[in-house]
């Protein structure tokens, strides 16, 4: 037996409606008929925070920059090197999981968990990458020193992770694909299948089971970035409905509740920005437009000026340029006032000028989202 989604009440149906509003006109933004190349932008920081946010849960910290970096095979400028191997492993699954968003030959299978947990935790082999956990496992919370929950024995696992893929595996209509994803993500966390990476897994699940619904691009579908900054709820409210030890008939509401927080918060916080960025843009291109500089030099400039460090690789990628223009966009760049450098020779880096910044703050809008719930029963 599994955990169960709960019956929706009126409160999470309106909830999940609002969510889909929201993603509405998120996909209205991103999916144009002539796509704008601040898009692209917003693709990779997503999943680049994404991949930060799943990761520093595990206290493997690195920069939205590093984050970048690792997803498009460049070198770390500020990560340690234990934290850059886990990021770049799960820089693998996560690609993976963009792969399989529109396969038609896809199918959940316990062997396609077993590979995606190899590409997890493959830098560490002592740590069985891609095998069921072979012993007893405990959840230590660190911040409080104690056990907070006892998985199953090993021995139950092999069933029940066959259990999740036939659930998974249903055609399922009538449960609506948030709800599907959030108890995807609670029931490996709650089997904790592996000696380590459960937590990465279960939410390179739940991200797997968004893409699959093709609501969203898979860039935008995950809450991976929300829960790396509530961390704190995060490993509470799993307590709360784990409550100690495996026991499947408790309620979920709790949990499903606060995904649903989170793609609401996420959702809200992704349109933001989208707008946020367009408006950088037009802006930005005005300001190169007057210095006679290329189109292609606002792709380091919207970087620079929503908070990046740009790197010459970075932006050579981006704007497809050979080293040698992208080296002389960056000093005009800089010769016009627009970027600062900083760094030297493979550590080089530019960021906003104080006009740029200026620019940015022309239109920032407030962070502040409430929670759904709350603001509705009020």
């Amino acid at each position: 037996m599994l955990f169960l989604a709960p019956q929706l009440e009126a409160l999470e149906l309106d909830t999940i409606e609002r969510i889909g509003e929201l993603h509405k006109s998120l996909r209205y933004a991103v999916q144009t008929q002539t796509p704008k190349r601040w898009q692209g932008l917003l693709r990779r920081s997503s999943l680049a925070r994404a991949v930060q946010g799943s990761n520093s849960i595990e206290g493997y910290d690195v920069t939205v920059e590093d984050a970048v970096a690792a997803m498009e095979g460049d070198q770390p400028m500020d990560a340690q090197a234990e934290a850059w191997r886990a990021v770049v492993c799960y820089r693998s699954a996560m690609t993976y999981v963009l792969q399989l968003a529109e396969d038609s030959h896809f199918r959940y299978s316990t062997d396609l968990l077993r590979a995606l947990h190899f590409m997890v935790m493959e830098y560490d082999l002592s740590r069985n990458p891609g095998r069921w956990r072979p012993g007893p496992i405990n959840v230590v919370d660190e911040a409080k020193g104690e056990i907070t929950y006892r998985a199953p024995d090993a021995e139950a696992v092999p069933d029940l992770m066959r259990e999740l893929v036939e659930s998974l595996s249903q055609e399922d209509r009538s449960t609506p694909g948030l709800v599907r994803a959030a108890m995807g993500h609670l029931n490996l966390a709650m089997i904790h299948p592996f000696s380590d990476g459960n937590g990465r897994m279960a939410r390179c699940l739940q991200t797997l089971i968004l893409a699959r619904t093709g609501v969203l691009a898979p860039e935008f579908s995950s809450i991976e970035e929300y829960l790396g900054r509530n961390t704190r709820e995060y490993y509470d409210v799993l307590s709360e409905v784990g409550a100690g030890s495996w026991n499947p008939r408790r309620d979920a509401r709790p949990w499903l509740r606060f995904c649903l927080t989170a793609h609401f918060r996420q959702s809200t916080t992704l349109l933001r920005r989208t707008h946020e960025t367009q408006q950088v843009w037009d802006a930005l291109e005005l300001e190169t437009k007057k210095r006679g500089l290329p189109e292609r030099v606002l792709l380091a400039l919207v970087d620079a000026a929503m908070g990046f460090r740009v790197r010459n690789a970075t932006y050579r990628r981006a704007a497809d340029v050979s080293d040698q223009v992208a080296s002389r966009d960056l000093k005009a760049l800089v010769d016009c006032g627009l970027l600062v450098p900083g760094g030297q020779k493979k550590g080089r880096y530019y960021q906003a000028s104080a006009l740029v910044q200026q620019v940015r703050n022309q239109f920032r809008q407030p962070k502040s989202v409430p929670d759904p719930f709350a603001s509705h029963a009020e």
